[in-house]
């Protein structure tokens, strides 16, 4: 247990060592086996396993292939970061939760249609509601990060409809006696918490503040009021979002700064005179003075 509440899986053994003078003695160490639940008992247990069979033949398990670990780890830095790239994108195309975002699978991906179907049998959506989402047209290169990831997994990693989207990640042996990733696992993530970290990572990296995955939704209604919409344009939008209502949408999200509200209300005034040429308006303002006379 850690002093934070979370569960942390570790192997305890011995292996040959000296004391400070120098004599040969039995060191007590230490092997992080990963976080539970990001780390099943039983993949704990396996990683267990792997570590003693080191044990056994007097290699300590943090010297283990040090060499091809490092490869390893290099070859998956570089295709973790194109999930985690595609995460983002397709995040900002569909504005889908992040409960949804780690239960997606490649099935439920249609880029004919260009649209995911966010299936309550399998996807983890608000009130188990089934429905499609198309894809937002935000522009920039984010349907093509997104159509690129699902080429490699596809084609390079022979991953199939039933198989996660975003794979979580898998850990092997690092060189600090510890767990370090090795690549994609063959199952998703158990929880969104590695979802968070990969947005708080992008937007650090591009030197920006973090906004956290559901910020997305917001940014996409904002996105929306900007089209000048009509109302049939607008519903779908918000049935894009999962909303039923399209009042929904516009009270959970899409709140105008203070600085955007003084520009459009000072947007309005100019157009005040317009108001003057509408015989209902004048005749209730005559109304309301003659009152107060």
């Amino acid at each position: 247990m850690q002093p934070s509440g979370g569960m942390l899986w570790r192997f305890k053994f011995r292996i040959d060592g000296r004391d400070a003078q120098g004599a040969p003695k039995k060191v007590e160490k230490k092997l992080g086996l990963g976080t539970y639940p990001e780390v099943s008992l039983k993949d704990a247990r396996d990683l267990r396993e792997d570590a003693r069979a080191l044990l056994a033949k007097g290699i300590a398990p943090a010297e283990k292939k040090r060499r091809d670990i490092h490869t390893a780890k290099v070859s998956a830095a570089t295709v973790l970061d194109r999930r985690d790239r595609a995460l983002v994108a397709f995040a900002a195309l569909t504005g889908a939760r992040v409960n949804a975002l780690v239960s997606f699978r490649i099935g439920h991906v249609d880029l004919a249609e260009g649209k995911v179907f966010q299936d309550a049998r399998e996807v983890r959506t608000k009130f188990a509601k089934s429905f499609p989402t198309f894809f937002m047209p935000i522009g920039g290169k984010a349907l093509e990060i997104v159509e690129q990831w699902l080429t490699e997994l596809t084609g390079e990693h022979l991953k199939g409809p039933a198989d996660p989207l975003f794979p979580a990640t898998a850990m092997g042996l690092g060189e600090n006696g510890g767990f370090t990733p090795t690549g994609l696992a063959a199952h998703g993530w158990a929880t969104s918490a590695p979802v968070r970290d990969i947005f708080r990572g992008a937007f650090a990296e591009a030197g920006l503040p973090y906004y956290n995955p559901h910020s997305f939704r917001d940014m996409l209604v904002r996105h929306a009021m900007k089209l000048d919409l009509s109302p049939e344009q607008m519903k779908a939008w918000s049935q894009n979002l999962g909303h039923a209502d399209v009042l929904t949408t516009f009270t959970s999200y899409g709140s105008i700064p203070s600085h955007r509200q003084g520009e459009l209300i000072r947007t309005a005034a100019n157009d005040a005179h317009r108001l003057s040429e509408d015989p209902d308006v004048m005749a209730l303002i005559r109304k309301i003075a003659d009152k107060n006379r």
